[in-house]
């Protein structure tokens, strides 16, 4: 689909460019009024994006929407460029001996964008609000779970969380149920960011206008044309370097008009990776590459026919040649995935093996399992993001891959991403392919979310209670090297059980015009604009 979108402002420097320097040979005090034009023109970033598709912290549960939220909103805590939690609306912390209470310290210069104070209750409010059933959250669960109170609040038993307690205005006591080294990295997720309830009581829509705490406050939003951000000049941390970014959303090609100089930043997919990495080009110099941790994987519906058998589920892992598709396909952008853990997070194993290729061994699974052959298998669907029916190159590959080693047919669901994204768990079929972020550098963000039984996002719905009894110890193991082990041998026990088919670790690549100084992403895919400058 192709929408309008706003013309790039460099061009208005070029326009009145000669009427500028005849005034500064006339008059040299002018100097200083084109410093502030270019100032001003300089200062907007220009990118390319699909749009979010909820700006309420706690109901988002997907990048696309996070890349805005985290840029409109704060909390307690943030990751610094380290992935460490720092301080944020919380200026510092104790942490009680016994690792169960934390105390947050307030900023006392924190506002909401409409210059209102943010104190304890606000904090209070926000996570309450958040836990309370009539709000949706698929996420509060997950992230603010291990809160003393949370889980009667969330099964509406009450409203109010019992291990929260306002010391005073700009003091809050949070209680956990147990020490968990994890926690503070919780507290970055936007499930547990403030937002200010008089905003909030406008309407379900509320979010359209949001009054959040973030650097960036949103100026502009029409859907699928443009979304505008314009810099936050209260900010209590470092006032952002560039005065708007204009997204303009699904309007072309990225890679077009980037060249067009309608955007200064596009991401590089598989087909134009050869275009834009060419030697000989003109982009190989403006082509930044960002690691993330992020796997991308097929789980498998393990309470249902054909995959309720484990034989079939590994036979499915066994016939699919991942490196094929990742150098035929994905031409090497994205690294095969053994296991789970993504490389750089910690718990990573490069020793794991995996289910690697092998049909022959495929076919003699079926034959030993429950079902004897091939024919006794019942109809299979995968359920893939999506829109017009068109899927992608590698997961057309996968199907290829087992209708020609095993002669199994597969058909597609393809859902529209919202309703892909927030109700998969209803939505899903025999099979479905996902991809998961971190969302703090740990593994517990991905061995237990995605299979410890009845966990939020464990769509395919595995279950193994050596694996749950696993992941309660190593949640409150105290010795780093200790609690990594439990992670690494929870990782084993999974892939043996084939409760999903890992495809890939990805990796963002990213074209950056040569004036755009220090823009970054950070390894959860959220880029950071807060520090990112525009120098001619």
């Amino acid at each position: 689909m192709t929408t309008k979108y706003l013309k790039h402002h460099r061009g208005i420097i070029y326009s009145i460019l000669p009427v500028i320097l005849i005034i500064l040979l006339l008059c040299p005090a002018s100097l200083a009024c084109l410093s502030d034009v270019q100032s001003f023109s300089e200062e907007v970033l220009n990118l390319w994006d699909t749009g979010p598709i909820t700006l309420d912290p706690a109901v988002s549960s997907e990048l696309s929407s996070h890349n805005y939220i985290m840029q409109i909103f704060s909390g307690l805590v943030r990751l610094d460029n380290d992935l460490e939690p720092s301080p944020d609306i919380a200026r510092n912390w104790d942490i009680s001996n016994d690792g169960r209470t934390y105390t947050f310290y307030l900023n006392e210069n924190v506002k909401f964008h409409d210059g209102s104070p943010i104190t304890a209750r606000e904090i209070q409010y926000s996570w309450e609000r958040a836990c309370n059933p009539s709000t949706g959250s698929q996420t509060a669960g997950t992230y603010l779970g291990d809160i003393v109170g949370v889980t009667e609040v969330l099964e509406g038993k009450t409203d109010q969380i019992s291990g929260l307690e306002i010391i005073d205005d700009y003091t809050l006591s949070v209680t956990i149920d147990a020490p968990k080294a994890y926690f503070l990295a919780k507290l970055s997720y936007p499930t547990t960011f403030v937002v200010d309830r008089k905003n909030v009581s406008k309407g379900q829509t509320w979010w359209e206008k949001p009054n959040g705490s973030g650097p960036y406050k949103l100026k502009q939003w029409e859907r699928d044309n443009t979304l505008i951000l314009e810099a936050n000049k209260d900010f209590y941390r470092q006032i952002p370097h560039i005065s708007e970014i204009h997204f303009h959303l699904l309007a072309g090609q990225p890679i077009s008009l980037y060249e067009m100089n309608e955007i200064d930043v596009a991401p590089v997919y598989e087909y134009n990776i050869e275009r834009a990495s060419d030697p000989g080009g003109p982009f190989h110099d403006q082509l930044a590459v960002f690691p993330e941790l992020s796997l991308y994987y097929i789980g498998f519906n393990t309470k249902n026919p054909p995959f309720d058998d484990p034989d079939i589920r590994k036979a499915f892992c066994l016939a699919v040649n991942k490196q094929k598709i990742i150098s035929v396909i994905q031409k090497e952008m994205v690294t095969k995935a053994n296991g789970i853990l993504p490389p750089g997070l910690p718990g990573y194993n490069e020793g794991l093996a995996g289910l690697d290729y092998d049909p022959d061994q495929a076919h003699q699974l079926i034959a030993d399992s429950t079902y004897g052959s091939v024919d006794s298998l019942p109809p299979m669907t995968i359920t893939t993001s999506g829109w017009g029916g068109n899927i992608s190159a590698s997961l057309g590959a996968i199907i290829q891959e087992w209708h020609t080693n095993l002669g199994i047919e597969v058909t597609v669901k393809q859902l529209e991403p919202e309703i892909f994204l927030y109700h998969l768990r209803e939505e899903a079929d025999e099979m479905f392919m996902l991809g998961w972020v971190a969302d703090y550098p740990d593994p517990q963000n991905f061995l237990e979310n995605l299979f410890q039984t009845n966990s939020s996002y464990n769509t395919g719905d595995y279950s193994n209670p050596v694996v749950d009894n696993l992941l309660k110890a190593a949640a409150i193991e105290p010795d780093y090297k200790t609690r990594m082990n439990k992670y690494q041998e929870i990782e084993e026990i999974v892939l043996d059980d084939a409760a999903c088919l890992p495809l890939w670790f990805s990796v963002n690549y990213m074209l950056v015009k040569p004036y755009v100084k220090n823009f970054s992403m950070n390894a959860m895919g959220i880029a950071n604009y807060s520090e990112a400058y525009i120098e001619r």
